[in-house]
């Protein structure tokens, strides 16, 4: 009686084995969706570093945009400052 329950156990356990492992198939397919899953990951990081890259760019332009609009400011500033200081020696007279 024990050996047949030992029997059975260890057939039970064989069977429990036996049916947990992976088959080629499988182990195939998961590696073709790591694949996929890397690929995607690669893809997102380079469109990651072309925004980034994108937006730098953008802030320099716009960065230089402002520096030219302050000088361009300056000097409508003097040019203001000439015209009326003109136009006080003009009333003067």
């Amino acid at each position: 009686m024990k050996i047949r329950i030992v029997v059975m156990a260890m057939m039970l356990a064989l069977a429990a084995a036996l049916s947990g492992c992976a088959t080629s198939g499988d182990i195939e397919k998961m590696q073709a969706q790591q694949k996929l899953i890397d690929a995607k990951a690669d893809q997102a990081l380079q469109d990651a570093q072309a925004a980034r890259a994108a937006a730098d760019a953008a802030k320099t332009r716009a960065e230089d945009a402002e520096k030219k609009a302050a000088e361009r400011e300056r000097i409508a500033d003097e040019k203001a400052a000439r015209a009326d200081a003109a136009f006080q020696k003009s009333m003067r007279k």
